[in-house]
């Protein structure tokens, strides 16, 4: 047997299937992309497309999907730990990450200087 095949033995369940179709659907209708199920890595692209909706229905339709399939979970939960970057930088979560985890210097404030005036 193939071995996408083995992996997504949880696709002949067909009510798994139709929480699929929807999230497919949904995603087709909101970003004009046509996923395939016989797509290498179909469950990363629906993970990265429910996180970028808008739209509560694909939201539900996953978190249901991900519930019934544990195999699912366990993607997106390596996917959570990964590092969330901006532009290709890592990103700290708040302030006190940035000071605890920070290079050893303070913020540096330059001074603003307006019309020959230190304005900030």
């Amino acid at each position: 047997m193939n071995p996408i095949a083995t992996e997504r033995s949880w696709l002949f369940d067909p009510s798994l299937l139709k929480l699929v179709h929807q999230c497919r659907r949904l995603i087709q209708s909101e970003f004009g992309v046509k996923l395939h199920f016989d797509e290498a890595n179909l469950e990363q692209h629906l993970a990265d497309y429910a996180s970028k909706t808008r739209s509560r229905h694909l939201i539900h339709t996953w978190e249901t999907l991900k519930q019934r399939v544990p195999e699912l979970q366990t993607q997106d939960e390596e996917q959570d730990l990964a590092q969330k970057t901006y532009r290709g930088q890592p990103i700290m979560e708040d302030q006190r990450e940035q000071k605890e985890g920070g290079f050893g210097e303070e913020p540096r404030h330059t001074k603003r200087i307006y019309r020959g005036q230190v304005v900030g």
